[in-house]
């Protein structure tokens, strides 16, 4: 990611930061609407994954400018995900959803800068989650 990706990732996200709870109806909403069969790996009450999302998302977007800080942690997100039963083409379908939720909740700012910059940033975690989920089944 280029130096202007990051700063329009973490601008952007300044705006949705305020509407985290909204954002994460609207992100869980599209996910399962989109892709119902990953509705039963997630609990009933999503009270608590909509603020771990929001959460990990805040910790991921302010890591960019220092990537080796958050990649272990990124790693281990990965590998947990294992035992959630997720795939590697859930990633597509969350990536999906993510944008759509940025595009919803930042309306005009959304531009397809933003869009291309956001998309390279959940690339890359995403990359590195599959990796390691990867790596831990082959282990």
């Amino acid at each position: 990611m280029t130096p202007e990706q990051i700063d329009l990732v973490q601008s952007s996200w300044a705006k949705v930061a305020p509407i985290a709870d909204q954002a994460a109806d609207i992100f869980y909403d599209h996910l399962f609407e989109n892709n119902p069969g990953v509705r039963p790996m997630f609990a009933e009450d999503m009270a608590k994954q909509k603020k771990a999302l929001m959460g990990m998302l805040a910790v991921a977007v302010n890591g960019l400018t220092k990537l080796d800080t958050i990649l272990p942690a990124v790693q281990e997100l990965g590998v947990r995900h294992v035992s959630y039963g997720t795939e590697p083409a859930h990633y597509d379908a969350v990536g999906t959803s993510l944008l759509y939720t940025l595009g919803a909740g930042l309306g005009d700012d959304f531009t397809p800068e933003v869009k291309e910059a956001w998309t390279q940033a959940y690339t890359t975690l995403a990359k590195v989650m599959i990796d390691a989920a990867e790596a831990s089944k082959a282990a």
